[in-house]
């Protein structure tokens, strides 16, 4: 028999429903002569893939016989279950049966998966941690514990905080101090938070960023005893809310203020100038809020001394450049699963988030374009061996489009009505300003949602663009950012805020101020036994060459690093 007419008797033989009742019968079979295995070519055995593992024997005389079937168990409760499943499942449902699978851990992705079940607005529940404390809004207080594992991971990647906390927390700098903090609430500003804490401080806190809260850290936050208000995917209305709810508490009057963006100072400035009076420091670590707290004091309106945190040394280079060289790379994965080999990028500004993008996507084989106003960051630009060009130049040709001047429409929507098909576009600066958002929510364009933090916006001519976290942050709002130089601007915060809290009258005027040299030093010199770093120590012959003393500061403030 040939082996055509074996695959036509073979495709005769019936296959079992995969629907039939647990018990299995066996299949109507012809009967035919038993078959003999029998290693001669007359004699083959070919397995039916049809068959889940039957096989079909040919006979010496050329019949053809099924070998018995093996038996499929099929448990009586499970074609039940399987008729019970839905026939639609939506992508978020089905985001939401995965997570709830593992009851064993739980990861900060969760937070960025939206994977709640409770689509009731915080603002409407009310909940109360363990100890009957309800002061506090945020997603779900249940997730406490794993929130607290997320901040214990965190801890180790923090030294220098860690190391504050326990040489400071005998001594209380921060006794009576009174801290409303405006910041991204991440678990490592749960080790932040908690630090102030150990060192003396009342805190309540909301969020500067609507899409980068972790809602399992506030939830072990809100455990823990502090009053945060707080949730990933807040509306602008609730971002407000937070804000006031945190400052507008009878019987709590604020006197120091830690911003991250300036919105919660503006917010006590413009509503409560009483209070806002009373405060004793404020310290601020972004370009945004600096910017803010310099117009206050340019036109005289600055009633207090303010610490700018952005513009010190270990928060420039280490948060702004390092950071931002991991992060950037982190956030486009997470979001897009671009290959970064080969593609086109402009990166709309060259200061520290500028250099660390430019440095990360060159290194990845990306062909990268800088944008830049200031002529001495251009010549940088240049020298590292960016192409300069102005952003009209080169916005047909490039596959992704970075901003992070902290400047407001630098993408506007001339730009994007004339990017190429599929072009990624996304903020790395603090404000969500720089992308003219707002220009395309217009009728003729269509949104979709494709994954949380990511949307098409599609042209009438089928051109879409992919726009990331809305034009906010990335980092914070679409991945996460490196523990341990969170631990180096965390630090340099604490620092400031003692620093501010403890200053005898006088010190600080009503003006904006640099972290002193030598907390900055300090701040770097914690943080380096991670590294098994030994510092060379000047001798005295040396010091007194130099004009210094041995224990620093070792750079005049207008030192450029």
């Amino acid at each position: 028999m040939s082996v055509q007419a074996v695959t036509a008797k073979m495709a005769e033989v019936e296959l079992k429903d995969v629907t039939a009742a647990a018990t299995v019968e066996p299949s109507p079979v012809t009967t035919a002569p038993s078959p003999v295995k029998m290693p001669q070519a007359s004699a083959m055995k070919r397995p039916d893939p049809q068959q889940n593992g039957g096989e079909a024997f040919v006979n010496c005389d050329g019949t053809v016989a099924e070998a018995p079937r093996m038996k499929k168990i099929q448990f009586a409760d499970q074609k039940q279950e399987f008729n019970k499943r839905p026939t639609k499942i939506s992508r978020r449902s089905l985001s939401r049966s995965i997570s709830q699978s593992s009851t064993d851990s739980y990861s900060s992705a969760a937070s960025y998966t939206d994977s709640s079940d409770d689509e009731t607005s915080p603002r409407d529940k009310q909940q109360k941690n363990s100890k009957g404390n309800a002061d506090f809004c945020i997603k779900n207080i249940k997730q406490a514990d794993f929130g607290r594992r997320e901040i214990e991971i965190a801890e180790q990647e923090m030294p220098a905080l860690m190391a504050l906390r326990k040489r400071a927390q005998g001594e209380k700098p921060l006794a009576g101090a009174k801290i409303v903090g405006c910041t991204h609430i991440t678990a490592q500003t749960a080790v932040l938070m908690e630090t102030l804490s150990a060192l003396g401080a009342q805190c309540r806190w909301a969020a500067c960023n609507i899409y980068s809260t972790q809602n399992e850290v506030a939830a072990a936050l809100a455990e823990g005893g502090f009053s945060v208000f707080a949730w990933k995917g807040e509306s602008e209305d609730d971002f407000w809310w937070c804000i006031d709810r945190c400052v507008n508490v009878e019987g709590w009057q604020p006197n120091m203020i830690l911003d991250d963006g300036g919105d919660l100072t503006h917010w006590i400035y413009k509503k409560y100038p009483n209070m806002f009076k009373k405060i004793k420091g404020i310290v601020e670590e972004s370009v945004t809020g600096v910017h803010r707290l310099y117009q206050l004091s340019k036109a005289g309106k600055l009633c207090v001394p303010a610490m700018n945190v952005n513009d010190s040394v270990t928060k420039q280079k280490f948060d702004n450049l390092y950071c931002c060289r991991e992060s950037i790379l982190d956030g486009l994965k997470r979001t897009t699963d671009v290959m970064f080999g080969g593609k086109q990028v402009v990166v709309c500004g060259y200061g520290e988030v500028g250099k660390g993008c430019s440095a990360a996507l060159k290194a990845m084989g990306s062909i990268v374009y800088v944008t830049e106003i200031d002529p001495i960051c251009a010549l940088q630009a240049c020298m590292d061996g960016f192409r300069l060009v102005k952003l009209n130049e080169v916005i047909r040709q490039v596959d992704i489009v970075i901003t992070c001047t902290g400047n407001k429409n630098v993408v506007v929507r001339e730009y994007m009505d004339r990017m190429k098909n599929g072009c990624i576009v996304c903020n790395m600066g603090h404000s969500n300003t720089e992308i003219d958002v707002a220009s395309l929510r217009t009728p003729e364009l269509t949104w979709e949602r494709v994954r949380s933090q990511v949307d098409h916006v599609i042209w009438p001519d089928g051109k879409r663009i992919v726009l990331l976290a809305e034009g906010r942050l990335l980092n914070l709002s679409c991945s996460t950012v490196p523990t341990f130089v969170l631990s180096i601007t965390a630090t340099t915060q604490a620092l400031a805020l003692i620093e501010l809290y403890n200053a005898p009258e006088g010190r600080y005027k009503q003006d904006v101020y640099l972290l002193p040299k030598k907390m900055d030093e300090y701040v770097a010199s914690l943080h380096l036994p991670t590294f098994d770093a030994h510092l060379t120590e000047l001798s005295d012959e040396q010091a007194k060459y130099l004009g210094l003393n041995k224990n620093g500061p070792f750079k005049p403030n207008y030192y450029r690093y």
